[in-house]
């Protein structure tokens, strides 16, 4: 970077996107950090001078349209995508429909508005960065959670077909997948609140990832030099070799 660089993190209220948000403002970058939940922003703002808070839901297409008219004389140069979430673990044949309809909103079509909103002035400035953070269910389907495992596929696909349209523009796209991170929230809104059930997930292992490696991740990809770009990178903990296979023991 040559002078300090705006990004734009949605999602940054708690998890992957706070980590991310303070990962990039410690490096140099004024972060724009967006979500609904203001309390929360505010809260993170005040740990560095480079945060500024910013609400936004990116489901709401006249929230994202006010964020890009209060950034409008801000140099926008990296995008990042934090903002998803899983709603469920059911079969799809015991499935809700209004789940699906709900999860892609968020995780696909909530990115979609983001691309479409911010890679306009990305061009006009040009260079640019966009990161989606999908998840390795976005590579490899797994049982009772079919309405997450297709958005994040969705996602994956967004990645993929947007690197080949900017192709030819000075404008990278990297897809993150992390694979089992435990955070303090994702589980526990998946089973609705049943936090037993969620701390089974990471029953035994010994070292989930945490929101801070997924962020070390991210910032690693966007400060690369600007001729390098990561497609797409897969993060796991040791102990998780497979979608399917988890080592429950000490290690």
């Amino acid at each position: 970077m040559t002078s300090r660089e705006c990004a734009i993190v949605t999602g940054a209220s708690s998890g992957i996107g706070a980590a991310t948000v303070r990962a990039l403002a410690d490096n140099g970058y004024d972060v724009i950090a967006c979500a609904r939940r203001m309390d929360r922003l505010d809260a993170l703002a005040a740990e560095n001078n480079a945060i500024t808070a910013h609400h936004l839901d990116i489901t709401d297409q006249k929230s994202v349209d006010q964020l890009v008219s209060d950034l409008a004389d801000r140099k926008v140069s990296v995008l990042i995508n934090c903002a998803g979430g899983a709603f469920d673990a059911a079969s799809v044949l015991d499935s809700d429909p209004a789940v699906w309809s709900r999860t892609y909103e968020l995780n696909v079509v909530g990115t979609v508005r983001m691309v479409k909103a911010f890679t306009p002035a990305m061009q006009k400035h040009g260079h640019g960065h966009i990161v989606i953070i999908s998840s390795t269910a976005g590579h490899v389907a797994y049982e009772n959670g079919g309405s997450y495992v297709a958005a994040k596929h969705a996602e994956t696909s967004l990645a993929r077909t947007l690197r080949l349209e900017l192709n030819g523009l000075p404008i990278r796209v990297t897809e993150i997948a992390p694979g089992m991170v435990k955070t303090d929230e994702f589980a526990v809104q998946r089973f609705d609140g049943d936090t037993q059930r969620a701390a089974k997930v990471y029953e035994g292992v010994t070292r989930p990832l945490v929101a801070e490696d997924v962020a070390e991740a991210i910032r690693w990809s966007v400060m690369l030099p600007s001729h390098f770009n990561v497609d797409s990178l897969t993060i796991r903990p040791l102990a998780q070799a497979a979608q399917h296979k988890v080592y429950r023991q000490p290690l």
